[in-house]
């Protein structure tokens, strides 16, 4: 059930010849915009090449013809061409607010927006609900900074903390999202259609969000990058949570350089969200001054090796990439460190836990019909043919049976899987005094299953940096047999400095995305 605004292919080639395409050759200039990064479009835009009209035109185009098939895109923005002309006419006039003036970007669908468009975690259950009262804090700031929310993008419904066995990429609004690259393998989840508008080029940013692996583990399968930041850096309000002590929003791009503008935007301090309280956020950066061609230089990287030796082809695409890095002047240091299976029973514990005491938080706040998580439960039962029809809600029930906050169950996980993760990282960087960790974020990915996901054999790298709160930042790394795979660098708390001077580097280097070749439907 995706909700588009009322435009034609007539109305849009009008949009796109008439204010971007002096010459009239409109594929031409649709060409010239299929990857193109922010500071291209500025340069554009700046110029009087472009508008922000025309460039949302495009991408409405774009989707229009390519998302039949992908399944990324719930709804588009009924206000978004107003709101490309109102920021045009302010360019005109010499105002431009910031680096993402005029620039379109998605949002994931549990992204509160007080528009015309709903946030639903991709569930039917919220599709009637009171519009959110105002928008979630991470959208007030880009739309201060001058961004076009475009519209919202299919997730793993509910974030895929529903069903132990969900389909990632599946929610009952928007149908299966696909893998540009292979429509038969997953996209990954739950920040799925976040990362597959912009492998596809249906847009030119994208936020995500990620409590254990949603934005790094799409973002590799559909080699772009994403950065799962350190918890603290950006506020958690008015995003239809899992768990307040991993959740985190973060920057989706095709480049390191977008993602970091992105993520300049949105950083800031939320008297309403406590965790948003220190010094980073006080004293906010530029990132982009930490992308340096050098920034390899001198580091000393540790690589995890337990996840070699396992598939033959993933370890020659990852010896290529550790090459690259030694080249570039980088130190890298060979060590195995403990990682999800140290914690994971605890870190289930604790999203159980969370998840019952924070939805039911958010659906009371929010208003309407759905009051907390057993109202969701009862709703999905009502409405199974279509919402259970291929897998359950166990993760819900099992949440439902939970206790408070102040459990001595909840708090003695807690206090476990933060230790434990934390401690492998913190250790590991100090006793081998290194700047980073680096691993392979993925392997090949598991074919769409409408059961559930079959991921026997699958390596993944999100767990230590999610649980730990810390970030880690996926980077495109090559392909094997055109599958897309990414490169991760995580670290400790607040080092997103660093590891963007690293991430940055290593690109420049790797040049490794390649866009997928998707024909258009229409």
């Amino acid at each position: 059930m995706r909700l588009f605004p009322p435009f034609t292919p007539m109305l849009l080639s009008f949009l796109l010849t008439a204010s971007a395409c002096q010459s009239g050759n409109e594929k031409e200039t649709a060409s010239l915009l299929d990857e193109a990064d922010v500071a291209t479009l500025q340069a554009a835009m700046g110029a009087g090449e472009l508008t922000a009209v025309a460039l949302v035109a495009h991408y409405q185009q774009r989707i229009a013809a390519l998302d039949p098939q992908l399944h990324a895109i719930l709804e588009l923005n009924p206000d978004a061409l107003s709101i490309a002309s109102a920021l045009d006419a302010e360019r005109a006039e010499g105002k431009v607010r910031s680096a993402l003036h005029g620039i379109p970007v998605l949002l994931k669908d549990n992204i509160d927006t007080a528009d015309g468009m709903h946030t639903t975690a991709g569930s039917l259950a919220l599709l009637d609900a009171p519009a959110p009262a105002r928008d979630a804090f991470l959208v007030q700031r880009l739309r201060e900074a001058g961004a076009i929310i475009l519209g919202k993008t299919n997730m793993s419904e509910w974030a895929n903390f529903r069903s132990s066995g969900a389909s990632s990429g599946w929610s009952a609004r928007g149908g299966q999202t696909r893998n540009p690259y292979n429509l038969l393998r997953s996209p990954c989840g739950s920040s799925s259609g976040s990362a597959v508008a912009l492998a596809a080029n249906l847009a030119v940013l994208a936020v995500g969000t990620e409590t254990d692996g949603s934005i790094v583990c799409p973002a590799a399968h559909n080699s772009i990058v994403g950065i799962k930041p350190s918890l603290g850096l950006i506020s958690r309000a008015g995003i239809i949570p899992i768990a307040h002590s991993q959740d985190t929003a973060g920057p989706m791009a095709r480049t390191v350089r977008d993602a970091a503008l992105l993520l300049n935007a949105l950083v800031a301090t939320d008297p309403e969200d406590y965790i948003t309280t220190n010094v980073q956020t006080r004293n906010p950066v530029d990132y982009t001054v930490y992308l340096l061609a050098d920034g390899l230089r001198g580091q000393r990287i540790g690589v995890l090796r337990q996840d070699f030796g396992q598939n033959p082809a993933l370890d020659a695409l990852m010896e290529e990439q550790l090459t690259i890095l030694r080249n570039a002047g980088a130190e890298l240091v060979d060590l195995g460190i403990r990682t999800r299976d140290s914690f994971t029973a605890a870190e289930t514990e604790v999203l159980l836990f969370e998840f019952k005491n924070d939805l039911n938080n958010y659906l009371y706040e929010r208003g309407g019909p759905l009051q907390d998580l057993a109202d969701v439960i009862q709703f999905n039962e009502e409405n199974a043919s279509i919402e259970l029809a291929d897998f359950g809600q166990e993760l819900f029930l099992l949440a439902q049976e939970k206790g408070d906050l102040g459990d001595g169950e909840y708090l003695s996980a807690l206090g476990m899987s933060k230790a434990l993760s934390q401690t492998n990282i913190n250790s590991a960087l100090q006793q081998m005094e290194l700047d980073a960790l680096v691993a392979p974020t993925n392997s090949i990915g598991w074919l769409v299953d409408p059961s559930g996901d079959k991921t026997e054999g699958y390596i993944s790298n999100s767990s230590l940096a999610a649980v730990a709160g810390y970030p880690n930042i996926t980077v495109p790394a090559g392909y094997i047999d055109g599958f897309p795979i990414g490169i991760s660098f995580f670290a400790g708390e607040f080092s997103e400095p660093r590891l963007l001077s690293i991430a940055y580097a290593y690109e420049q280097l790797s040049q490794a995305r390649k866009p997928p070749q998707l024909m258009e439907t229409n």
